[in-house]
């Protein structure tokens, strides 16, 4: 496997995630671990990942496969039990049907207003709700000349600090776009997160065993 002799699934991503010693005051989440993928429920499929061999020879990569019956949510809470963090990172090894549009991640409040979203797809959009709905729909960071949906493997940061979010595909293309959020910007915890999809999609796509959410290193980009 070419890929992963030059950059091993996820190093590059952890690379960019530890420049300096990361934030003490909170710990990453494994999403997938979280929402008990391991069980595989309803609808999610394991399956061979990125790599089908490693050096170390420990065998081939775990995937999951999510279908349009995955009912995959759990109680924000319970991913995040206290304060979600105003600064954060998303990383994640995915492959997305190609020519389709589907959201990775999703987060609504307690009215099932979507506060937050990952949109894999042609155009990636990173979508983003304050309390005090900033920003405006027609101001969430869209990723252009960017494509997740062409069925193969990407890896994928986002970082989300202070006014900009910055988008590293594949340890090479960095991005960095504006979001105007308030000053003091909070995502409500008392909602639910969807994964693989958003309320009322039915797109297919498949994540590796490792994707993660956490807060940012110091020294993350803005």
């Amino acid at each position: 496997c070419p890929l992963c002799s030059e950059c091993v699934c996820g190093d590059c991503l952890q690379s960019f995630a530890t420049t300096r010693p990361p934030c003490p005051t909170a710990e990453p989440v494994d999403v997938l671990k979280a929402l008990q993928f391991q069980a595989q429920p309803d609808g999610v499929r394991k399956t061979m990942g990125f790599c089908p061999a490693r050096r170390a020879g420990t065998g081939p990569d775990v995937a999951y496969r999510i279908s349009r019956q995955a009912q995959i949510s759990a109680p924000t809470r319970q991913l995040f039990p206290g304060k979600f963090p105003e600064d954060f990172s998303i990383m994640a090894l995915v492959k997305a049907k190609a020519g389709s549009q589907a959201f990775l991640l999703s987060v609504y409040d307690q009215h099932g207003t979507q506060q937050l979203g990952v949109e894999l797809g042609r155009s990636p959009v990173f979508l983003y709700q304050d309390q005090s709905g900033r920003p405006a729909p027609e101001d969430y960071p869209l990723f252009r000349g960017i494509s997740l949906a062409d069925g193969k493997w990407h890896r994928l940061a986002l970082s989300v600090r202070k006014q900009s979010v910055t988008l590293i595909l594949d340890c090479k293309k960095k991005v960095t776009r504006p979001l105007p959020r308030g000053p003091r910007p909070v995502i409500d915890t008392r909602g639910i997160t969807v994964f693989g999809t958003r309320i009322l999609d039915e797109q297919v796509f498949q994540v590796p065993a490792q994707p993660t959410l956490r807060p940012p290193a110091h020294g993350d980009p803005a």
